[in-house]
């Protein structure tokens, strides 16, 4: 196994008419959650991959676990709870660029993971175990159930990688600031957007910010800036890997989660810091072309044709 993750993925209702939600009458359904969109980008790069979760016992979890199994991704240890439903979310397209996001998800089958559902031997087979700040969001059990995951991995030498995902619409501002502080520190690689960075220590400099992350434990950080690209730190020197440019957005929702996908990716076939994350800029570009949390997400020959295109050249 190359990496594990593990959190909550919901069904996903997108109106198919732009606009205000109240009037749309027609709705596709999909499937989305930061962990399982990151494991099926990695599925599609080619990489070994499994996600960890519970799902209800009910037509929406069995329709998730077989598509989620469907798109390459190791789905064995999901546990299916006969006491709580399968979340649901809806994403509504006002207009260009205005996506909006209602989650219903309280006391949901995922939001009762607790740490006795994670496979320490399972956990102890991979290079990566990725984690996110949703998931310690959704309860105190989902907390543990985090820290729990750090600890086997630590234990067994496995890297964390933790994207900070924020989203305030599930907790406290203070108690999400102090958790992804807690979190990041425990991390390895952390790969924050700069929104929320500048959330999480209240100040705005690229450079500062990713010093902060470093100063706190991280060996590693690399901070997204939107359209123009992603900072990579290390202890040894930062530097910009400009990212590519989309004529037009249809969909942000996901494009960090595709971030994080080609950039471990990159990690895992040996490529440098400033090609993984050159990796990773690609496949948030990806995903942001296509409605959907993961339809945008490419393959590995399309991964390389775009490259090839964008530079002159494959990167390798």
């Amino acid at each position: 196994m190359d990496v594990v993750t593990f959190g909550e993925t919901m069904v996903l209702f997108t109106s198919e008419s732009p606009g205000l939600m109240r009037y749309a009458a027609h709705f596709s359904r999909k499937f989305g959650g930061a962990e399982s969109n990151f494991a099926i980008g990695l599925a599609r790069l080619g990489h070994k991959v499994g996600w960890i979760s519970r799902v209800g016992d009910d037509e929406f979890g069995k329709a998730m676990v077989s598509f989620i199994a469907g798109e390459g991704v190791d789905v064995s240890r999901v546990k299916v709870d006969d006491t709580a439903p399968t979340g649901i979310y809806f994403k509504e397209l006002r207009r260009a660029n205005d996506v909006r996001v209602y989650y219903y998800r309280k006391h949901s089958a995922a939001s009762k993971m607790k740490p006795e559902d994670l496979d320490e031997g399972y956990i102890a087979r991979a290079k990566y175990l990725h984690i996110t700040g949703i998931t310690p969001a959704l309860s105190e059990s989902c907390y543990r159930t985090v820290i729990h995951g750090i600890e086997l991995a630590k234990k067994h030498g496995v890297k964390v990688v933790f994207d900070p995902n924020l989203r305030k619409k599930l907790w406290a501002e203070e108690t999400a600031r102090e958790t992804l502080l807690e979190i990041s520190s425990r991390a390895d690689i952390v790969l924050p957007g700069i929104d929320e960075a500048q959330f999480m220590f209240g100040q705005a400099n690229p450079e500062l910010l990713g010093e902060r992350f470093l100063e706190r434990g991280a060996s590693l950080v690399v901070l997204k800036v939107g359209a123009k690209g992603a900072y990579y730190f290390t202890e040894n020197g930062s530097q910009l890997v400009p990212g590519f440019p989309v004529e037009q957005v249809v969909d942000p929702v996901g494009a960090g989660d595709g971030f994080a996908a080609g950039f471990v990716s990159g990690l895992l076939d040996g490529l440098s810091l400033y090609e993984a994350v050159q990796r990773g800029n690609a496949v948030g570009a990806f995903a942001t072309t296509v409605s959907g949390d993961v339809e945008g997400l490419p393959d590995r020959k399309e991964l390389e044709a775009f490259l090839c295109c964008e530079n002159g050249d494959v990167a390798r």
